[in-house]
């Protein structure tokens, strides 16, 4: 498998926003969660309007979870973190240095393959522990089969086919203006029935 234009997708989208490594994955919620489980996060507090994935995710890792009503507008931090859900923002130089900045492709966003993520960093040990933890604990560009694996991995990559379409839309989109999203684009989670 070639993985030439997962590594084009992560330049492009890397150079837009000004950072200095990308982490392609398969959704932004992985990515996110990938972040959770690097930093061997315990708690976290989010905004009582946002995408039902993210308390979820608390549940799934048994993170302590706690809401707070957050006027967001574009990203939020995960409260207690240096994570950043940013899945509905795209700005040029957009991104946080010392942040782990969890972008979506899913088909309502800016570029819209219709399901991916990216991991943006400045933190080169996490870059290669995360790029490591997407793909089944294993190097990108060797046959798992030839690999000594040696540390946890979750099967949350980009597929090149995925990258690709980024790439095409990319050349297309990046230049329009993106919606703004905000808390108001989102129920108040804390009064559903599944969180009480």
């Amino acid at each position: 498998m070639s993985f030439k234009s997962v590594y084009e997708f992560e330049k492009i989208v890397c150079k837009f926003f000004n950072a200095p490594y990308g982490i392609t994955t398969d959704c932004a919620t992985h990515a996110i969660e990938l972040c959770l489980r690097y930093k061997n996060i315990k708690k976290i507090q989010i905004p009582t309007n946002t995408y039902i994935s993210i308390p979820m995710l608390a549940i799934k890792l048994g993170i302590k979870l706690s809401w707070k009503k957050n006027k967001w507008k574009n990203f939020y931090y995960l409260k207690d973190s240096n994570i950043i859900d940013a899945s509905v923002f795209w700005k040029k130089n957009g991104y946080i240095r010392n942040t782990f900045m969890c972008l979506s492709f899913q088909y309502q966003k800016h570029i819209n393959i219709g399901k991916g993520g990216m991991i943006l960093t400045d933190n080169l040990k996490a870059y290669n522990a995360l790029i490591k933890m997407s793909y089944d604990g294993r190097e990108r560009d060797v046959p798992w089969r030839k690999q000594n694996i040696s540390s946890m991995g979750y099967h949350y990559y980009m597929t090149p086919e995925s990258a690709l379409r980024g790439v095409k839309i990319f050349n297309k989109k990046y230049k329009l203006l993106p919606k703004i999203w905000s808390y108001k684009d989102y129920p108040d989670l804390s009064k559903l029935n599944f969180f009480k």
